[in-house]
């Protein structure tokens, strides 16, 4: 178990933490969980640069690294986008078709990456990016919406956000049909 992984690790337990507080601040409306929702989902995005920083910098990249960070990003925003894209008493909503392109492309990556590795024995999954550029642009609309900042410049961060993750899914798969094709699983099976 590295540093990094440690890290990760860090990030998955802030979550429920965040849907907690997130939860909290729907029903009571106080502002403390409101800015322990934001210090949660704040921290986790810090910590995904830092373990990112400590697995390059000290040498300590994993396969579990390689399958737990992406779990982290994932699991915080697709909790943070489903959340927040629900009516709330004391928050503007993040737009419905972000929420459905996050959900769809993140469905389809897992259920691609399940059909390769069932196929190949192995699902390489190179991060992109687009991909990259799509989870800032994510984090910066929720943080947009935790923060109560102006509602719009927030349609175009959460339109440019949708365009970024639709634009990496494609790219996903089309390195998923690469990786089916060069299996000679993937071919037909001898003699029928």
């Amino acid at each position: 178990m590295t540093t990094a992984n440690k890290i990760t690790i860090i990030r998955i337990l802030l979550i429920p933490y965040f849907v907690y507080q997130i939860l909290g601040y729907r029903e009571s409306g106080l502002e403390s969980d409101r800015w322990l929702a934001v210090a949660a989902f704040g921290l986790a995005a810090v910590l995904d640069g830092v373990d990112g920083f400590v697995a390059r910098r000290f040498h300590q990249k994993s396969e579990l690294g390689a399958i737990l960070d992406p779990l982290a990003d994932k699991l915080l925003l697709v909790s943070a986008v489903v959340l927040l894209s629900l009516d709330h008493p004391h928050f503007d909503k993040i737009p419905r078709w972000l929420t459905l392109i996050i959900v769809s492309r993140d469905l389809l990556l897992l259920a691609g990456a399940l059909v390769i590795y069932m196929t190949c024995g192995r699902a390489e999954i190179r991060p992109r990016w687009a991909g990259k550029v799509a989870t800032v642009l994510q984090m910066a609309t929720v943080l947009w919406i935790l923060f109560k900042l102006d509602t719009g410049w927030r349609l175009w961060v959460a339109a440019a956000a949708t365009l970024t993750t639709a634009g990496s899914g494609i790219q996903y798969l089309f390195d998923g049909a690469r990786q089916l094709s060069a299996s000679p699983r993937s071919g037909p099976t001898p003699g029928q």
